[in-house]
């Protein structure tokens, strides 16, 4: 059996088991999806959103992409933004990443991997931002670690730039926005950082509204 028919085997197993547990599950999955979360993480595959906070699928609204970024330019992640914040009304938006991350660790070096250079761009903006408090960091783990902490800070304040998120926050009161880092070596979330909803920011970030 080739590699990608074990996944669709694995499939066929799994629907059974669902279905065998609760006949039900499928037709209530497919007639409605009301989650309160939108999860943007990182496109690392030992970072499931589902499996590593033990829920359901339909309860976490998905977006990912390499080391969990808010660009302000990528027309996907603010499309994604957009619906669930205003047709799925979540209620929480959280931005995850991870201790040991590829893509922070590839932007705190020299090295150049051809278009992947832009994207890597923003998290090296970062590294700028708080270059002092990097580069007195001896350990390169540590230092790296803390860049990803400081990352997820950033993704969180450029939601909060967003006039999706500043207009909700003005007539809804909601989301809460949530910046969280997953570790690889002991599967426990670490919350870093939480702006509710109306936090100010740098006021020439703020739209009228």
């Amino acid at each position: 059996m080739n590699v990608f028919e074990q996944l669709l085997a694995n499939n066929k197993v799994w629907a059974k088991e669902r279905v065998e547990a609760d006949p039900e599950y499928f037709k209530r999955l497919s007639e409605l999806q009301t989650p309160k979360f939108l999860w943007i993480g990182c496109s690392d595959s030992r970072v499931p959103a589902n499996e590593i906070t033990n829920t359901e699928p339909g309860e976490i609204f998905v977006h990912r992409n390499v080391a969990n970024m808010v660009v302000h330019t990528d027309m996907n992640l603010l499309t994604v933004l957009e619906y669930a914040v205003t047709i799925l009304k979540v209620e929480h938006i959280l931005v995850v990443g991870h201790y040991g991350c590829g893509g922070v660790k590839a932007a705190m070096t020299n090295k150049s991997f051809g278009v992947i250079n832009r994207w890597l761009n923003n998290i090296k903006d970062v590294y700028r931002f708080h270059r002092d408090e990097l580069d007195a960091i001896a350990d390169e783990e540590a230092r790296a670690d803390r860049l990803v902490e400081l990352n997820v800070r950033e993704q969180v304040m450029n939601l909060a730039k967003t006039i999706t998120i500043q207009e909700t926050w003005h007539k809804e009161q909601r989301p809460h926005l949530h910046g969280w880092v997953y570790g690889l070596k002991d599967g426990i979330i670490n919350p870093v950082f939480h702006m509710p909803p109306g936090t100010h920011i740098d006021p020439i970030y703020e739209y009228d509204v």
